[in-house]
């Protein structure tokens, strides 16, 4: 147990989607324990490669990493991580404490880096604090993006990459809709209130989305609208 005392913290993990990726049981379900009476979501895993799996498709809003595993290391699940979208929280928790692996570590992306054993009070600290750390840079340049894609919603300008994209209000609404939803399921109601609004009705909603669909398939092939039968729609990357 670390006797530092760990940062000020204020931010709340209530809801937010926590990816512990541990194979130590012990450590994992203590540490899962904790984040959980934050009112965190968790979904644990010892495995390297299906950490990243579940990194991909349950599109986590904060991830703990120990970096020795089986499958595939935690510096690599790192790397490929910040290559494909860069905005997920990444907090190491790792026995390895040389200066030269904290090094690799942030040189890679981490947001924070602790040495085990780990303090789990101090690790939601620290993880309060890259939260609010990351919301107030995203608040600070204005931009929403998922994967690619990269939205201003004050300055009405969405890009693939650095190529401006063309699109109606509508569909600008809708894409911001599903940026900020990041990779989660939008309702067709949502739809409706949120990004169409007026007159629009749930007969309104595919056309919309087919053609805002189109344009993104044109440019940004690693993102795909996917349609959630009976339910609505979510904004997947493409592996």
């Amino acid at each position: 147990m670390s006797s530092d005392q760990p940062p000020e913290a204020g931010t709340s993990l209530g809801g937010v989607r926590t990816l512990i990726v541990e194979d130590e049981p012990e450590i994992a379900e203590i540490v899962d324990a904790f984040f959980r009476r934050e009112g965190a979501e968790c979904l644990i895993t010892g495995d390297g490669v299906e950490a990243l799996d579940l990194a991909r498709w349950w599109r986590p809003e904060l991830i703990i990493l120990d970096l020795r595993l089986p499958g595939r290391d935690g510096l690599s699940i790192l790397a490929d991580l910040r290559a494909r979208s860069g905005q997920v929280p990444i907090i190491i928790a790792s026995a390895l404490g040389e200066d030269i692996d904290k090094l690799t570590g942030f040189r890679l992306g981490c947001d924070d880096y602790v040495v085990k054993p780990v303090n789990p009070l101090e690790l939601i600290a620290r993880a309060k604090v890259v939260l609010r750390r990351r919301r107030a840079c995203l608040a600070d340049s204005g931009y929403m993006t998922f994967g690619g894609v990269r939205v201003d919603p004050s300055a009405f300008r969405a890009y693939i990459g650095s190529t401006p994209l063309e699109l109606t209000p509508s569909e600008f609404k809708l894409l911001c809709l599903f940026v900020e939803r990041g990779g989660r399921l939008v309702a067709r109601g949502q739809i409706v209130d949120h990004a169409l609004g007026g007159d629009a009705n749930d007969r309104s909603v595919d056309p919309h989305v087919s053609r805002l669909r189109q344009k993104l398939e044109r440019l940004a092939p690693g993102v795909r609208l996917t349609s959630v039968r009976g339910e609505g729609y979510r904004l997947d990357l493409t592996p």
